[in-house]
């Protein structure tokens, strides 16, 4: 029976990283999907989703600037439709990408012990949302 709920997110302004495992795993839980998939989609031109460790800070602060120094906020960008900080945040959301697809087994998405569900804004402060899918089944 597949299962769709959304989390909203109010983001900070700039470039940031908000843990969102939680958020997910409850909607896994209350999808009652045991044995499935669950799909995460940041449905946003300017964020993404990401895997990685949430354990120590740095590592978000690192991610954060080495995007930047690969993708720098310029002002000859061809996309000019808003500001350079946009046009920058287009080109890593690419990058980056826009969805997460998990295992969901015994009733919880499998992730690696320091793994962690990121939602990465580029062009805060902004009001997201991060739609989420179960498909499975449950105990029956």
């Amino acid at each position: 029976m597949p299962t769709f709920s959304t989390i909203e997110l109010q983001t900070s302004p700039g470039e940031s990283l908000t843990n969102i495992t939680d958020k997910v795993q409850q909607a896994i839980k209350n999808s009652d999907v045991k044995e499935g998939v669950c799909v995460v989609v940041a449905p946003h031109t300017t964020a993404g989703l990401t895997l990685n460790s949430a354990i120590d800070p740095s590592t978000a602060a690192d991610l954060i600037l080495e995007l930047h120094r690969l993708v720098p906020t310029r002002v000859d960008f061809q996309h000019t439709y808003d500001t350079p900080a946009d046009a920058a945040g287009h080109i890593k959301a690419t990058l980056v990408g826009n969805s997460a697809t998990l295992i969901v087994t015994g009733g919880n998405a499998v992730l690696g012990s320091s793994q962690s569900i990121l939602f990465f804004e580029f062009d805060g402060p902004r009001e997201r949302k991060v739609h989420v899918q179960v498909l499975g089944r449950g105990d029956s």
